[in-house]
């Protein structure tokens, strides 16, 4: 598959293929999906390397949000590092299969590295945009995404394409960064900001109303805030376009958060 032009999508992946050099976290280069911050059970990451915890880049638990099954085909849209997968492969069992789509090499790379180390053989990751996903119509029985969504530059064709590659009677189970209100224009026109998960962030109204108009049923939005240590880490990591806010972060620490997001395709 050929490379985008979109500077979006350029701009997101230079950030992650750097981030994942330097195994830091997506949204800044301070947070982190340790086990003790509570993003996941802690009994799900029992069994898990801290080589792989530690090159999360999540912002919530889409595997418990799944309620995944032994059998089941998952599809992770931007599965960066492997967590996820690896997670859902465990869930899904030796009769189940978990492809991971990333558009960043080298988080492909390190993501199959991590696979090696948990000796899994039910997870396959290709290259690929949300936008134009690398699978085929009505394969997938899940599909999960953490964190990803929101720095996609297209979401309706995301969503679109989510919808076609589920089964009927499939699952949307999803972690990702909304808002409340608007962003100021400065913000979101800044790539440092999309790169960061705030740029494309939408409402959670507009997640409904993308998601209704490609056919899906069903939908729930429901908000998990952010504390404000990781709210500052991801400011902090855009101090071109935060120096320049004329909102205050007390707003900001109102108007950012991850959401738990389901939808299904009926039967």
């Amino acid at each position: 598959m050929t490379q985008s032009s979109n500077p979006i999508h350029e701009t997101v992946r230079e950030h992650y293929a750097q981030r994942i050099k330097n195994t830091g976290s997506c949204c800044s280069s301070n947070c982190s999906c340790e086990t003790s911050n509570s993003i996941y059970p802690v009994d799900l990451l029992t069994n898990i390397p801290s080589e792989v915890t530690d090159t999360c880049y999540g912002c919530g638990d889409p595997i418990t949000l799944a309620s995944l099954k032994n059998g089941q085909t998952v599809l992770d849209l931007g599965s960066g590092a492997g967590l996820d997968c690896i997670l859902a492969a465990q869930k899904v069992g030796e009769t189940g299969f978990v492809i991971g789509v990333d558009m960043t090499t080298e988080m492909i790379e390190r993501a199959q590295a991590n696979v090696k180390r948990v000796s899994l053989n039910n997870v396959e990751f290709r290259f690929g945009y949300l936008e134009n996903l690398p699978v085929e119509d009505n394969t997938v029985d899940v599909i999960i995404s953490n964190c990803v969504i929101n720095l996609s530059p297209d979401k309706s064709k995301v969503f679109a394409e989510a919808f076609r590659v589920l089964k009927p009677g499939g699952k949307l189970a999803v972690s990702d960064i909304v808002i409340d209100g608007q962003l100021p224009d400065m913000v979101k026109q800044s790539l440092s900001a999309w790169a960061g998960c705030v740029a494309g962030a939408i409402q959670a109204q507009d997640y409904m109303d993308m998601m209704t108009a490609v056919g899906f049923t069903d939908i729930s939005v429901k908000p998990v805030f952010f504390d404000k240590e990781t709210v500052d880490n991801a400011l902090n990591d855009m101090k071109d376009v935060v120096e320049l806010m004329t909102i205050s972060r007390e707003n900001v620490y109102k108007a950012v958060y991850s959401a738990k997001i389901t939808a299904y395709k009926s039967q």
